[in-house]
Formats: structure tokens, sequence, C-alpha cells
């Protein structure tokens, strides 16, 4: 059998992210989409949320609005967060857990600090991701899932990454080491090539998120919250969404009060 040899992934781009605001008026930090990079298919989006400290009464959040076309991942560092749709999912998540919504044709989400954070204050830091769906599950029907911080798998610095995935690593505390290039906090790094991601310390302590997955390549339609194939696709998708067919957040009296 002949001997497969490994190859590291080196940095081919860098950008640094930008600071606005977001649905409550919450403010993230975004590599990207931005002027200099506009996705990393299949990834759409990477938005880190915090980290900031909440006084009582002043979280912020993004209530009730529409998806169509992709899925959101959101993974929280510290704080909690909760998650309500239209196609009847809740859920609540703490540190380290990972939640994973799949919009397809459409639905109405909500993600909010949790109750006792909105009352109580808070730390709150994570992080939201949309990745792209392919054009045979665009409108798929909704799914939710969540996995806890016990779930998720640990890795060694030298991590694999198979070839015929695209990947970046996002430097959200201190600095790192990416290959044979230094990487600042809040500098995005795009990867070439290779199996391998090699990751080490630069000036001190550094915190990052390594993110890879397999690339549609097909045509990307998007404005705000939907995202489909094509641009009758998205006036469909509004007329959808304006005339009630993503449906609503259906809340008892009590939860509305809160």
């Amino acid at each position: 059998m002949a001997e497969t040899t490994e190859s590291v992934r080196e940095v081919s781009r860098v950008t640094t992210a930008h600071r606005q605001s977001e649905g409550g008026g919450f403010i993230v930090r975004r590599p990207f989409p931005g002027a200099e990079i506009d996705s990393v298919d299949p990834f759409l989006l990477l938005d880190e949320m915090g980290p900031v400290d909440y006084a009582p009464g002043e979280a912020v959040g993004a209530p009730d609005h529409p998806h169509r076309g992709f899925e959101t991942v959101t993974y929280v560092l510290e704080g909690e967060m909760e998650h309500e749709d239209s196609a009847g999912h809740r859920g609540k998540l703490g540190p380290g857990d990972v939640q994973w919504m799949t919009a397809g044709a459409g639905i109405i989400h909500s993600e909010m600090p949790s109750e006792r954070i909105r009352k109580e204050g808070g730390r709150v830091h994570g992080f939201q991701i949309w990745v792209n769906l392919p054009k045979d599950e665009k409108m798929a029907r909704p799914r939710y899932q969540e996995y806890g911080s016990g779930e998720l798998p640990v890795a060694d610095v030298r991590i694999a990454v198979p070839a015929g995935l695209q990947a970046f690593v996002y430097v959200f505390e201190g600095s790192a080491r990416v290959a044979s290039r230094e990487i600042d906090e809040g500098q995005m790094a795009v990867l070439g090539p290779g199996t391998s991601v090699r990751l080490s310390g630069a000036n001190g302590p550094g915190r990052l998120l390594l993110l890879a997955g397999a690339p549609l390549r097909e045509p990307v339609a998007r404005y705000g919250p939907f995202v489909m194939n094509t641009r009758s696709e998205l006036v469909q998708a509004f007329d959808d969404f304006q005339t009630g067919k993503m449906g609503e957040i259906t809340r008892t009296a009590e939860v509305r009060d809160h």
C-alpha cells in the first residue's frame, strides 16, 4: 500500500473583522461577509456576539425574524441563549453548547439572552454561523438540533481537515500561529489546500474558531435573511414571508408577559 503524505494548509488570505449592530441592537464583530471576503463556500456569515457585560434590563438579542434557504449554527462561550421558532422548537444554550437550526423552506425564529440575564444582567459571548444549503435542500422542512458541551470532541493542536473541504480560522482572543503565519485577534485566515491544519501559540495565549465544510459551488442569490439560487426565488421568499406562509412563533400569555 502506498504511503499517504500529509500536507499542512497554509494561509491564503487574511481579513480583519468589522463591527456592526444587529438584531435588537447588539454589536457583533464580523469577519465576513464584507468588502474583502463575501463568503467562504459553504459558509455565508460569521458573527462574534460580544463579549459584553449587560446590566439588569439591558440585554438585547434577535427577536422574531425569518430565514429561508440556509442553516444557522449558534455556539455559546459565555452566558445563556434561548431559542424559539415557528416550527415549535424551543431550546436553551449554556456555555459550550451548540444549536443547529435548518431554516429550509422558511422559519420565523427568535434568539435572545436568557430570561435570567435579561432580568439580572450578565456576560454574553458566542458565535453565529450561517451555512448555505444545496439547491435541492433549500425548500426542505425546517429542523432543529442541540449539542451539549459534553458531546463536543476535543482535538490536538494538529487537526486533520480532508482535502475536499474549505477551511478558515478566526482568532477572537490573543493571537495564534496558523501554519507559518501569525494571526491576531479579530483576524480571519482563509486556508489553502492541504489535509491538515497546524495551530500553535504566538505572543501569549490565544483562542480561535476553526471551521471547515464542503463547498457547494452553486449560484448564490441573497438578501437579508433569505439565501436562494436565483433572484426570482428571493422575490418568492419575501412574498411568502409577507403573506404569513412562514408561520409565527406561538407563545402563551405567560411567556409574552416576561
